[in-house]
């Protein structure tokens, strides 16, 4: 109950955030143009427009859903600290846990609601202008699913970053670090370990655990291999898949990125000092 109270402050101090509302505009104008412009050739190729979208929409997701996500949960616990509001907020009679874990949750949703109305104008917008069986709207629906699972593990992780530090800068760099690790950073340096190994060492096991590290990573392996169509446009299909690990295994390893760093989160709060 008090958690939840929490995660609806959370919620209803973000509903005001005008930084909320642009970046659930941001979404919604990416998502659109990326359904106008990613579809238009389709009808002359013969391809299947739902699942272009689909590997559209994934990439756009694995760039922009962290950083809302991280620039959302970086100040959590330390932005009450500096405000000399968190004292207050431990005075009542709630405890630590509930405050992380309210947080966090009130923060999910949040991006969830952004999340949804961005990618459902994406989605009416392809209902309107193709033809697309209702079975195929499976994976699409999967996509914003695991988009927001996604995103919560990247809140997870602000939230952790959040209670490791003392002031709000530090807090924002540590998050700018993650984004830039995860999204950017953790690809190229696996691809130049591969490139050095050229198949000596590492087999396809230790790629698939190379690749199950990182959150960005899974989110990419189930949407771009969740259907034939999204496998075929994204370059996955055929003898060179990247890896063969299942879906049910990928997505207990997104729900895994969500509860380790909350996990971590909710420890790294209890010890510390106010």
């Amino acid at each position: 109950m008090k958690t939840g109270l929490i995660a609806m402050q959370e919620i209803r101090v973000g509903l005001r955030n005008r930084w909320v509302l642009a970046t659930t505009l941001l979404l919604a104008a990416l998502a659109l143009s990326l359904v106008l412009l990613g579809s238009a050739p389709t009808g002359t190729v013969k391809a299947d427009p739902l699942a272009v979208v689909i590997v559209s929409l994934s990439s756009l997701t694995i760039f922009l859903v962290p950083l809302i996500a991280l620039l959302l949960s970086f100040d959590a616990i330390v932005g009450e600290h500096e405000r000399g509001t968190l004292m207050l907020l431990l005075a009542y009679p709630v405890a630590r846990w509930q405050v992380v874990v309210g947080k966090v949750l009130g923060q999910v949703v949040i991006l969830a609601i952004a999340t949804l109305i961005g990618y459902g104008v994406a989605a009416a917008a392809l209902w309107l202008t193709s033809a697309a069986a209702l079975q195929a709207w499976g994976g699409f629906a999967a996509m914003v699913l695991t988009s927001v699972m996604l995103g919560a593990a990247f809140v997870a992780m602000g939230t952790l970053a959040s209670t490791l530090v003392r002031e709000r800068a530090t807090a924002a760099g540590l998050a700018v670090a993650v984004w830039l690790f995860f999204v950017l950073l953790y690809d190229t340096a696996l691809l130049g370990v591969l490139v050095a190994d050229t198949g000596r060492h590492l087999g396809t096991q230790a790629l698939d655990v190379a690749l199950l590290l990182n959150p960005a990573d899974v989110y990419r392996l189930f949407n771009m291999s969740a259907s034939a169509g999204a496998a075929v446009y994204s370059g996955m299909a055929g003898p060179g898949t990247a890896t063969g690990l299942p879906a049910g295994a990928l997505l207990a390893a997104l729900t895994a990125w969500v509860l380790a760093p909350l996990a971590l989160a909710v420890l790294a709060f209890q010890r510390r000092s106010i």
